[in-house]
């Protein structure tokens, strides 16, 4: 498995520090409130990857779904402590591992998700990982399977420090135009308290 230090702006993050420390200021004790108010008219069923799963909110939120098995990976061993803490939703395991990592094949078959559910991994990540985060999220899914993605546009009005990392939408254009194509895009999504304005939810469908 890689490192479980990022670079964050100038300074690394050392995610697994950060769960044994309780220093998890991104972790709002719920899933994602757009992806509760999409799920009630847009059900995923099938097998469902969340990359950078955290404690494991939006992972459970999904599971709900008695139709749906729920992947939770991320690259902190003690997310993965913390997120089986909860009580089961549904059908939801958890895995430790490297979403960009060559290695995570083995984790992550090619082709073996219905969807991808993507929130806090993207926005953590360098971007200059990004074209690799796009390539393994194609990897993952069959063909014709849906990414579903909350991107945090504008995460503060301090500059280009991070993590978390905000994006333009001719960015996300560029990234995912290869291998998807958008199925769905929506604004003024339900968010937690201070990301108002500063998120969209985009559907995409592997080619």
């Amino acid at each position: 498995m890689a490192s479980l230090s990022a670079p964050g702006g100038s300074v690394a993050r050392d995610w697994q520090s950060a769960y044994l420390s309780n220093d998890t200021p991104w972790d709002k004790g719920t899933a994602h409130p757009a992806l509760s108010v999409w799920l009630a008219s847009h059900p995923l069923t099938g097998r469902i990857l969340v990359p950078g799963c955290g404690s494991g909110h939006d992972v459970r939120e999904l599971s709900r779904n008695p139709l749906a098995v729920v992947t939770g990976l991320d690259l902190a061993p003690e997310a993965k402590r913390v997120a089986e803490r909860f009580p089961r939703a549904g059908n939801e395991i958890y895995l430790t591992g490297d979403f960009l990592a060559p290695e995570a094949s083995a984790l992550i078959p090619s082709g073996s998700f219905d969807a991808v559910f993507e929130h806090t991994c993207f926005c953590a990540i360098p971007p200059s990982s990004r074209p690799a985060y796009a390539r393994a999220a194609a990897q993952a899914l069959r063909p014709g399977g849906l990414f579903v993605a909350i991107f945090y546009r504008n995460p503060s009005d301090r500059g280009e420090d991070g993590p978390p990392f905000g994006c333009t939408m001719e960015e996300l254009d560029g990234l995912f135009g290869e291998g998807f194509s958008l199925h769905a895009e929506e604004a003024g999504i339900p968010t937690y308290e201070g990301r108002e304005d500063r998120e969209v939810l985009r559907v995409f469908k592997r080619h």
